[in-house]
């Protein structure tokens, strides 16, 4: 399947009420003595979704039957959009990368950060085709870059022009959504394309691309590595992102609060059973099974602490960017940030740090 089969328009909701498998890990978090099970039950959660991300996690650790709440899913094609949906109101949470949260951040949108995680960087790439010339960064000086604007891919992109000692200018960014960005990268219309799996590991081995640099700096590709650190060109962070007027709200708080917890202990759970996340997520979009298991097996997220290490690192991506002029004013990504689930996440990273 061609991926842009894969990814619906940007706010179409799939409208299914959960459900799940087995094999069910411990129980999510209490609800607040302040929501009572009755209040609670009429409660819809409206999640936002990337590539059957979140859902596939959920589903695979049994997650998603005997919720409390019901949950609405809509599914976008890359974080921004997203993020849009989450500050009018139009969904309530949804995960995204490092990047996503910045720009909502700079353009002042009712959002708020509440809990965090780290994947593996290998799969963040910079591709180019098979026969390219391009063979170091500093080739891509006049080149065509596609990516996603306002991605984690994008935040790419200006680290490895910094590496490179380039800038914005030096290049040409074409904005792209992932599934145009793979025609255009098919058609040879972009010399090289940014962007995260499954598409990375889809056009390895659809397009026979080839990684001109990846997210731990290796040129040519790295080996996964799922224990990357601050050294490399990509954080490797993504976060849950709430909607303010969700968190205001006693219901969805509630809800909230479960679902951030229930997502922690899915992302735990995929650790030893990848290959059960696999199937789901290839079941849930289309993608081979045998791309769903390779992407799976080059690494998976887990649950982190939301804490002062995490913010300052986005802080200074922040920064960069608005150094760059992508992004026009500084701000303090702190103000975007709520900790209220911090405790009941940390819990859980902690737990799945232990196994």
């Amino acid at each position: 399947m061609r991926l842009r089969n894969l990814i619906p328009f940007a706010v179409a909701a799939l409208a299914l009420t959960a459900c799940g498998g087995t094999n069910t890990p411990a129980a999510s978090a209490p609800v607040p003595d302040s929501v009572s099970a009755a209040d609670l039950a009429k409660v819809t959660l409206k999640v936002g979704d990337q590539k059957g991300g979140q859902k596939s996690y959920l589903e695979a650790a049994g997650l998603l039957k005997d919720l409390p709440y019901k949950i609405e899913w809509s599914t976008f094609t890359s974080g921004p959009p997203l993020l849009e949906a989450a500050s009018a109101g139009a969904i309530d949470i949804g995960s995204v990368g490092n990047t996503p949260p910045i720009f909502a951040a700079a353009a002042n949108a009712k959002i708020a950060v509440v809990s965090a995680q780290k994947g593996d960087v290998s799969s963040d790439a910079f591709l180019v085709p098979e026969d390219s010339p391009l063979r170091s960064i500093e080739d891509l000086r006049g080149k065509t870059i596609g990516v996603a604007k306002g991605s984690s891919a994008h935040g790419l992109v200006l680290t490895v022009l910094n590496k490179a000692k380039l800038t914005p200018a030096d290049v040409t960014l074409s904005f792209l959504q992932p599934s145009d960005a793979f025609a255009a990268f098919t058609q040879k219309k972009l010399d090289a394309w940014s962007i995260w799996d499954p598409y990375t590991t889809q056009a390895l081995r659809d397009t026979k691309a080839r990684v001109l640099i990846d997210g731990t700096g290796t040129l040519g590709g790295g080996k996964p590595n799922t224990e990357a650190g601050l050294d490399s060109l990509a954080s490797g962070y993504g976060f849950l992102v709430a909607g303010k007027a969700a968190l205001a709200d006693a219901g969805k708080n509630a809800a909230l609060r479960d679902y951030v917890v229930r997502y922690a202990k899915a992302l735990n759970y995929a650790k030893s059973h990848g290959d059960e996340r696999a199937a789901v997520w290839a079941k849930e979009t289309g993608l081979k099974p045998e791309v769903a298991l390779e992407a799976t097996q080059r690494g998976l997220d887990r649950p982190i602490k939301l804490d002062d290490t995490v913010i300052a690192d986005e802080q200074k991506l922040a920064d960069a960017f608005v150094a760059a002029k992508v992004l026009p004013t500084k701000f303090t990504f702190a103000d975007f940030v709520d900790n209220r689930f911090a405790a009941d996440v940390a819990a859980v990273a902690e737990s799945g740090a232990q196994k």
